[in-house]
C-alpha cells in the first residue's frame, strides 16, 4: 500500500512516518521496478505499536532496543514508569514552589531570587529536574538566527536578480538568459530552505537528542 493509505490507517502523518524510517524503526520493502516504498499490514501494525509507545512518551532509543531484542517489554515499561513517576514528582515540586512564591511574594521587586535558586540547586542535587533554560533559550536563539540569515540571503538574491532581469531586452536570446537566471534563483532558494530545515532539525536534537521525542 502507499504511504497516504498508511497515514489514514494509523493516523500518523507522512513526515513522522519518514522520521521513523530514518531512525530505523520501520523498514518497508521497495518495489524492485521503481524503487518506491510498498507498505504492508506488518508495517501498519509496527507503526501502531510505535504510535502507542510514543503517546506514552517512550523514547525512540528505547523502542529501538525493544525491536532489536536488547530490552524486554517488561523492562521498558518499568523504566518508563520510573521516568513518568519522576516527572510527576518534579512537576509537583515545581507546583509547590510556585504556590510558595505566590503566597510569600506579592511583587517582583520583593523576590529574593538568589535564595530560591540556592534551594532549587539543592533539589537538583537530590535528583529533581527543573527546566534547562540554557538549552531552551539558546536553541530558540539559534533557530531565530538561522531563519533570519536564510531570509536575508533569499532577499538579497531576489534583489540582485530582479533588476537584472528587468533591464534585459526582449530578444529571444536574452529571454533564455532570464529563464536561466530565474531557474538558478529558485534552485538557490530551494537549497537554502533545505539547509535551513536540516539546521533546525540539528538544533532540535541538541545534546540530548530532543528530536527523538517526535
Amino acid at each position: 500500500m502507499k504511504i497516504y493509505q498508511v497515514e489514514e490507517l494509523v493516523g500518523i502523518n507522512k513526515k513522522n512516518i519518514r522520521f521513523y524510517e530514518e531512525e530505523g524503526l520501520l523498514n518497508p520493502d521497495r518495489n524492485p521496478e521503481n524503487g518506491y516504498r510498498e507498505y504492508s499490514l506488518k508495517d501498519v501494525r509496527q507503526l501502531q505499536k510505535i504510535k502507542l509507545l510514543r503517546k506514552l512518551d517512550v523514547p525512540i532509543e528505547e523502542i529501538r532496543l525493544l525491536q532489536h531484542g536488547k530490552s524486554s517489554f517488561t523492562e521498558t515499561m518499568n523504566r518508563q514508569i520510573q521516568i513518568l513517576e519522576q516527572k510527576q514528582k518534579d512537576a509537583q515540586i515545581m507546583t509547590d514552589l510556585c504556590t510558595k512564591l505566590k503566597n510569600e511574594i506579592s511583587d517582583l521587586n520583593q523576590l529574593d531570587a538568589e535564595t530560591y535558586l540556592s534551594e532549587m540547586n539543592k533539589m537538583e542535587t537530590n535528583g529533581t529536574k527543573f527546566v534547562d533554560i540554557e538549552k531552551r533559550d539558546i536553541n530558540r536563539k539559534k533557530k531565530a538566527g538561522s531563519i533570519i540569515a536564510a531570509v536575508v540571503f533569499c532577499l538579497i538574491q531576489v534583489a540582485v536578480d530582479i533588476p537584472l532581469i528587468l533591464q534585459m531586452k526582449k530578444s529571444p536570446s536574452e529571454k533564455v538568459v532570464c529563464i536561466i537566471i530565474m531557474i538558478i534563483t529558485f534552485l538557490l532558494i530551494g537549497g537554502i530552505i533545505t539547509v535551513l530545515r536540516q539546521r533546525i532539525k540539528e538544533i532540535n536534537k541538541g545534546e540530548e537528542y530532543e528530536a527523538r521525542k517526535y
